[in-house]
């Protein structure tokens, strides 16, 4: 289940947020919803939010909740994040965000679309939200995102997760290989069967067939009077990514007070080597890496990822 709360951004931009809990148990001679059964999010139908009913004896080990802020990547959305975060929500308050120029969020023309205004977007999240201290997850852009915040605001911050996401520059070639990309995209898509192997399979940046991929894109599509098209601006998200390929970011990492763990898809973007190096550079750092995963490790293998990140978030959430 997911509740939609409205959060007021940076420039006063209208972002939205999702708290997500799993249907509550039913009263006594009622059928136990079946959880096995697929759940899909759906942003425009948010229903009301209803946290777990504490089990006996662990009451003071689950009021109050801890908060948790997961921020998807460049073109993702807070459903990206859904399983992650129903997960979470056992025993935690996990709220996923969309942030400006993504899903439901406003996506003004006029906006700033920059790292201060990320990072801003995020603080006042946390802030309105009251989820502070809390532990931020972020996935690539997302994971940048969240530790520019701990190391701009350690009080807010009790423990970061760094998933697939560079510290290094990644350069103009990078940016121009990224807007050619974009134009390559065979705009709008008949229908999502369309979308899905597009993305999962003719690609040219695919390698081999890639189903994850492919729901990934389908999540930020919606239906247009002439097809399916994505739910963001190609533009904005260039003009998103603009404001952090060309710098390296190791210097915000330093000043990360909080524990943090970098993980990485072994197929992902984020190479061994500069994982271990952010891992050294962090000054509580810790690393993990997920087999047979690529760049979107949290959707190409949810439960190693849970795996790797469990140890971490016990450690932080109990200590």
């Amino acid at each position: 289940m997911a509740r939609r709360i409205d959060v007021t951004g940076a420039g006063g931009v209208r972002l939205a947020a999702w708290e997500f809990a799993e249907p509550r148990k039913t009263a006594p001679g009622g059928s136990a919803p079946d959880s096995t059964a697929p759940r899909t999010f759906v942003p425009s139908q948010a229903e009301p939010y209803e946290p777990h009913e504490p089990h006996a004896g662990h009451e003071a080990e689950l009021r109050p909740p801890t908060g948790v802020l997961l921020l998807h990547g460049l073109m993702g959305r807070a459903s990206h994040w859904a399983a992650t975060a129903r997960w979470l929500s056992e025993r935690h308050r996990a709220v996923a965000l969309d942030q400006r120029g993504h899903g439901q969020s406003a996506k003004p023309p006029q906006a700033a679309y920059t790292r201060d205004a990320y990072v801003e977007d995020a603080e006042a999240a946390v802030e309105q939200l009251g989820l502070g201290p809390a532990v931020l997850i972020g996935h690539a852009m997302g994971a940048l995102t969240a530790w520019q915040l701990a190391a701009k605001r350690p009080d807010l911050v009790r423990g970061l997760i760094i998933c697939d996401m560079r510290a290094s520059a990644l350069g103009a070639a990078s940016q121009r290989e990224w807007e050619d990309w974009f134009k390559s995209w065979p705009l709008p898509f008949a229908t999502l069967a369309d979308v899905r192997k597009w993305f999962g399979e003719d690609d040219p940046w695919v390698e081999r067939p890639n189903p994850a991929r492919g729901e990934f894109y389908a999540e930020v599509m919606h239906e247009c009077p002439d097809g399916w098209r994505p739910v963001f601006e190609p533009d904005q998200m260039l003009t998103s990514r603009e404001t952090w390929v060309y710098d390296a970011h190791w210097e915000e990492l330093a000043q990360v007070q909080c524990p943090a763990l970098v993980v990485r898809g072994l197929d992902g973007e984020l190479g061994r080597a500069e994982a271990q190096e952010m891992v050294r550079v962090l000054p509580r750092g810790q690393y993990a890496e997920v087999a047979d995963a690529g760049h979107l490790v949290h959707y190409d293998q949810p439960d190693a990822w849970r795996a790797a990140i469990t140890p971490f978030l016990e450690a932080v959430l109990t200590g």
